[in-house]
């Protein structure tokens, strides 16, 4: 039987709450309680989220079990929770599994559940599933996109600290770029794997298992450029893998780029780019690494 990748995510990412957290923030947790009960047939629009979890759930399509799952982690309880399975059944997303932890951290369930990727609002929650290895990401909102192009699901990662380690990026935040420039040009040793390592090998199982009908491609959008870029091909094709597009762009802005390329979502470990990138793409934040201390 074939291994399932699971993605567990927050009900803030994959729904739009902002009306909800509000009421919560400035009135508590009671009214909090029964605004979503008052509002429990009321369907919730999709989050930042919502349209990555739906082609990533299309994977199964390719299928004749499930390959991929989707399971929500969420700070409500039961009882608030309903509005949010009644949303899921409305927007015909194949979620049946679900943790409403009343309050507390769901993150204590990402490893029963065996989660290969954890998405969240929550950046405490996101910390300590990177620090208990697992990858994950902040999802930062901006707006809710449509659905562009179907037929593909889109992933771009950036590399030092996401896909690598910030072993390098140590040595640029520390020491600056010529310094960076001349250890990458004397280093011939491969570049430590960073937190998203594990998620980049399971999406490429998939794309090995489906062949020409594929419908994944994974961007590596990477301020590193030549002579940089050489330890970055090394290690990946040491850890035989392979990505579809890669682009070294030497310091530049990435947005333009992930727009063209038209990722459905961006991680990257620095919020400056972030704060960029969302604003064409979604956009996951990588807590993790010397520019997150």
């Amino acid at each position: 039987m074939q291994s399932k990748l699971v993605i567990g995510i927050s009900s803030r990412a994959l729904f739009n709450l902002n009306e909800s957290h509000k009421v919560f923030e400035l009135e508590g947790v009671e009214a909090y309680r029964q605004h979503q009960i008052t509002n429990e047939t009321k369907v919730l629009e999709p989050g930042e989220a919502f349209n990555l979890v739906r082609k990533i759930l299309r994977i199964n399509d390719f299928y004749d079990q499930q390959r991929v799952e989707v399971v929500l982690l969420s700070r409500n309880t039961a009882d608030t929770g309903l509005r949010i399975f009644n949303s899921i059944e409305h927007h015909r997303l194949d979620i049946t599994r679900a943790v409403f932890s009343g309050g507390e951290s769901p993150y204590r369930y990402v490893k029963s559940f065996g989660v290969g990727l954890f998405l969240s609002s929550d950046a405490s929650d996101v910390v300590m599933a990177i620090q208990n290895r697992v990858p994950a990401a902040r999802i930062v909102s901006n707006k809710t996109r449509e659905i562009t192009d179907d037929s593909f699901l889109k992933i771009a990662f950036d590399g030092d600290s996401v896909i690598f380690s910030d072993e390098a990026e140590k040595i640029f935040h520390e020491k600056g770029l010529n310094a960076f420039l001349e250890s990458e040009k004397n280093n011939t040793s491969l570049l430590t794997a960073g937190p998203f390592k594990s998620f980049l090998i399971e999406l490429n199982k998939l794309q090995a298992e489906l062949e020409d009908n594929c419908p994944i491609r994974i961007a590596l959008v990477t301020a590193r450029s030549a002579p940089s870029h050489t330890r970055v091909i090394k290690t990946l094709r040491k850890w035989n893998v392979r990505v579809d597009e890669s682009l070294f762009l030497g310091g530049m802005n990435k947005t333009d780029f992930l727009k063209s390329f038209g990722a459905d979502i961006f991680f990257d470990d620095q919020m400056l780019n972030i704060d960029d990138a969302q604003k064409e793409v979604s956009s996951g934040h990588v807590i993790y690494g010397v520019k997150n201390q």
